[in-house]
């Protein structure tokens, strides 16, 4: 929340984050995943420091994610990380790690 991207482009790095998570993903567990309604989240962190702290819980519990960084053609600089996509996977084990975070 803390660099000043407008709504589009909070939406676009959304996608970005979900769309390269799920290219992670074996395609049986995405099968099931869109057969059970493809579910998804949109969370915020307050900064940098919060967004590297959910990613490294996710490395650490080897769920699969995904960080984005800005190409730096509009609002900001070349290689700001702006998202983290994480799985799909089991729900229990992502919201341990992203269940006090807010909704965007």
């Amino acid at each position: 929340m803390d660099i000043g991207m407008g709504k589009g482009k909070i939406i676009i790095h959304a996608i970005h984050a979900a769309i390269g998570a799920m290219r992670l993903i074996d395609d049986e567990i995405v099968k099931k995943w869109e057969d059970e309604g493809a579910k998804k989240v949109v969370l915020k962190v307050r900064d940098l420091k919060e967004l590297l702290a959910v990613q490294k819980r996710v490395k650490e519990e080897k769920i699969p994610s995904y960080l984005v960084k800005d190409a730096g053609l509009t609002q900001l600089k070349a290689g700001t990380i702006t998202a983290l996509g994480i799985g799909p996977y089991e729900e229990k084990k992502i919201d341990k790690i992203t269940g006090k975070l807010k909704l965007l």
